[in-house]
């Protein structure tokens, strides 16, 4: 699977629907910490999914969505081949129906529920396999029963998981989500080299040590740490989809510490590189 953007993720809506609806499936994959204007909902087929937001992680087995608000900072690891269904609505289409959805967040805990909540998650799950179903067929009126679907959902959620939420100052979280896009864009596209803090601090027009407790509180993790987790999400996929040498892959995206990436990427990924591609090709 191709590596995501990493930073703000632009959501390519379909031109038809208006929305982001796919079935991905994928031989493993990892996105570093990333954000995007668009609610997203990912319901698990088939493998592993560790989804991580709020400081919190949740491992998804076969059969189990979650929903990620619009705007949270999140990244999702998995380790072995997935498949499972994506539908992403941008916010400035669900403000057309939800005007105060600034204020709304949504929570949806599948598996942690009473009986009737847990009903109505799987009521979701339902809807997104029969659009999945309408998508891969496309046939005639597609977009109507389509829409149906995708309405019906979306006051399901607003109706039985919207809990109020005041942000005290929209104007200056929007200006920090700006600087942040800046910073991780610059990173994106200078991560195969070592970016010295003062040039990344100027990128964010930040003092050095303000710049360092800026990036900390948004990503919760360290500028380096964050610069290291891009590196190992474009290594990860090499190592996956390509039969280049393990040595040309750290240096083509960075990595010079071989150490560091052996302890960072056993971490992460539970396995040496060698055994995690070698259990790959045996599938």
């Amino acid at each position: 699977m191709e590596v995501k953007k990493i930073s703000y993720e632009q959501i390519t809506a379909s031109e038809i629907t208006k929305v982001r609806f796919c079935t991905f499936f994928d031989k493993g994959s990892y996105a570093p910490y990333h954000w995007h204007r668009a609610i997203e909902l990912i319901y698990l087929l088939e493998g592993e999914m560790l989804v991580s937001f709020e400081n919190t992680s949740h491992l998804l087995y076969p059969g189990e969505c979650i929903l990620i608000n619009a705007n949270m900072i999140h990244s999702n690891k998995a380790t072995k081949s997935n498949k499972y269904i994506l539908l992403q609505i941008p916010l400035d289409f669900i403000e057309r129906f939800i005007p105060n959805i600034n204020q709304i967040k949504f929570v949806v805990n599948d598996g942690q529920e009473n009986d009737v909540k847990q009903s109505k998650i799987e009521m979701i799950k339902d809807f997104l396999k029969k659009m999945k179903e309408l998508d891969d067929k496309q046939e005639e009126n597609f977009l109507l029963y389509f829409n149906c679907l995708l309405f019906e959902l979306l006051c399901l959620i607003q109706r039985n998981f919207s809990e109020k939420t005041y942000q005290i100052n929209m104007s200056q979280k929007r200006r920090d989500f700006v600087r942040l896009n800046k910073i991780l864009d610059y990173i994106a596209q200078n991560y195969t080299r070592t970016i010295p803090l003062d040039e990344i601090a100027q990128v964010a027009g930040f003092q050095e040590k303000y710049f360092c407790r800026f990036f900390k509180n948004h990503m919760g993790i360290t500028f380096l740490e964050y610069q290291n987790e891009v590196r190992l999400s474009y290594i990860y996929s090499d190592l996956l989809n390509t039969d280049e040498l393990i040595s040309h892959i750290l240096e083509k995206h960075g990595f010079n510490n071989y150490k560091l990436f052996m302890r960072m990427f056993k971490m992460r990924f539970g396995n040496t590189p060698l055994k995690i591609r070698k259990e790959q090709k045996m599938k």
